[in-house]
């Protein structure tokens, strides 16, 4: 790896350990074995380099999840139903986020920022529709090809409602998490006004 991939694996890490905001340059330059000079050569500044790190780091995770086991695809693929389907994947999705709390911590500490930070929520608002379509992707068992625009807008804006909430909520209360077959619940009632059997 040269200079610039270096500073970014540096970063990352620095994102994982200290977290977004506490970040410094010379933290960077330790984790990568780079020099300070180096950063603003290849990224213009500490905080360019920042959002690419939340950026790579936020992509490299959507494509692990992406390899989650699911079952089949969906009923009309002549696999599971599309709530065991749904259920299957959160049940993925939650133990990736109860195992990785230093990742969700730091996005979770990134939302916090955009409001005051043009710069970071312009590049994130950039890749947003892209990790929408992802999700939509790994839902359906589809490739992202195959997902549509207006389906990755509306379905994957529902997806992505549904995570950042799941990943405040577990560093809130992490021992009162639904699973999956919790989510798809809630899901047929909201959808079909089925009333929760009492336990």
């Amino acid at each position: 790896m040269g200079h610039r991939e270096d500073l970014l694996e540096g970063a990352k890490r620095c994102l994982l350990e200290k977290g977004y905001a506490r970040t410094t340059a010379r933290d960077i330059v330790a984790a990568s074995g780079a020099n300070l000079a180096s950063i603003g050569y290849h990224y213009g500044s500490k905080d360019a380099l920042m959002r690419q790190a939340i950026i790579a780091s936020s992509e490299e995770w959507g494509a692990s999840v992406a390899q989650v086991p699911a079952g089949g695809g969906g009923a009309e693929a002549g696999g599971t139903d599309p709530l065991e389907r749904f259920a299957a994947v959160w049940d993925a999705v939650l133990q990736r986020i109860s195992t990785e709390r230093e990742f969700i911590a730091a996005q979770v500490e990134v939302l916090g920022l955009l409001p005051r930070d043009a710069a970071l929520r312009e590049a994130i608002g950039e890749v947003l529709p892209e990790g929408g379509e992802g999700l939509v992707a790994v839902f359906e068992g589809v490739p992202d090809t195959e997902v549509d625009p207006e389906s990755a807008r509306i379905v994957g804006s529902f997806y992505q409602a549904l995570l950042t909430g799941l990943m405040v909520q577990s560093l809130l209360t992490p021992d009162a998490m639904p699973s999956g077959r919790d989510l798809a619940t809630a899901l047929r009632r909201v959808t079909a006004g089925e009333v929760l059997e009492k336990k």
